[in-house]
C-alpha cells in the first residue's frame, strides 16, 4: 500500500487526505493546530501536530517513508517553502506543493517540489470552460498538454456510428467511454466503445486529448 503525506489541515489538505484515505490510502497527516489534528485522527491512518519546518519533527513523525507528500500550506508561502526544503532534506521521492499564485510556485519549484498544484486556478478554468459551451459538463487536465473532457452527445453525431464521425481524424480526440442511461435509471458504461456504435441523444462522452484539439473541438460545440 502506497503511503501518502498530507502537510496543511486547511480545506484543501483536509479534503485530500480524506478523499485519500477513502481510497484506501496509508495517510499520514500533520498540521499544527492540535483541533484539527483530533478531527483528522478517525479519519487517516495517522494524525500527528508538528511542525512542518521542522526536519526532526517531520522525521519522527515518519514523512520519510512516504511515497509521495503534498504541501498544503498556501496560505503560508514561508511555511511551505521551509517544509519542501525539509522534505528534500529527508529525500521523499515526490513532493507535491500547493500554491497561491504563480510567483509563489515557482519559488516552491526552485527549492525542491517536484509538482506545484494550484487549485482555486485550476478549479476557475475548469468552470470556464465548462460555462463557454453548454455541452461540455467537465473538464480534468491530465498532464501538461493533455486532458480529459465530458461532453453531452453533440446533436449533430447522433444517430451516427462512431467511425462515420471522424471524430479521432478530425480532431486527434479519442472517446474512451460511453454513458447511456437506461430505462430503468441505471446508467451504462460503455468502455472503449467501438467504430460500430452509434450515439445516442442523451448519451454522455468521456474524451481523451491534447489541449489544442479539445479546445478545437470546443470551437464546434459552440
Amino acid at each position: 500500500m502506497r503511503k501518502i503525506g498530507v502537510i496543511g489541515g486547511g480545506r484543501f489538505g483536509s479534503y485530500l487526505a480524506m478523499s485519500l484515505a477513502q481510497h484506501d490510502v496509508d495517510v499520514l497527516f500533520l498540521d499544527k493546530d492540535i483541533g484539527v489534528v483530533q478531527r483528522m485522527r478517525d479519519v487517516v491512518a495517522r494524525a500527528v501536530q508538528g511542525d512542518a519546518s521542522d526536519i526532526q519533527a517531520l522525521s519522527e513523525a515518519g514523512f520519510a517513508g512516504c511515497d509521495v507528500v503534498v504541501v498544503a500550506m498556501a496560505s503560508n508561502l514561508e511555511a511551505s517553502i521551509l517544509a519542501t526544503m525539509a522534505l528534500k532534506d529527508l529525500k521523499v521521492p515526490r513532493i507535491i506543493a500547493k500554491a497561491a499564485s504563480e510567483n509563489g510556485g515557482k519559488v516552491l519549484d526552485r527549492v525542491g517540489a517536484d509538482q506545484i498544484v494550484y487549485p482555486e486556478r485550476d478549479r476557475a478554468m475548469r468552470l470556464a470552460r465548462t460555462l463557454v459551451a453548454k455541452s461540455i459538463l467537465d473538464y480534468i487536465q491530465v498532464s501538461a498538454g493533455t486532458g480529459i473532457m465530458k461532453i453531452e452527445a453533440p446533436a449533430k453525431y447522433v444517430g451516427k456510428r462512431l467511425m462515420d464521425t471522424r471524430i479521432r481524424n478530425l480532431h486527434g480526440i479519442t472517446i474512451l467511454e460511453i454513458r447511456r442511461p437506461g430505462p430503468d435509471g441505471a446508467t451504462a458504461s460503455i468502455a472503449a466503445p467501438g467504430g460500430e456504435e452509434i450515439l445516442r441523444e442523451n448519451d454522455t462522452l468521456i474524451i481523451f486529448g491534447a489541449d489544442e484539439n479539445l479546445k478545437r473541438f470546443e470551437q464546434e460545440l459552440r
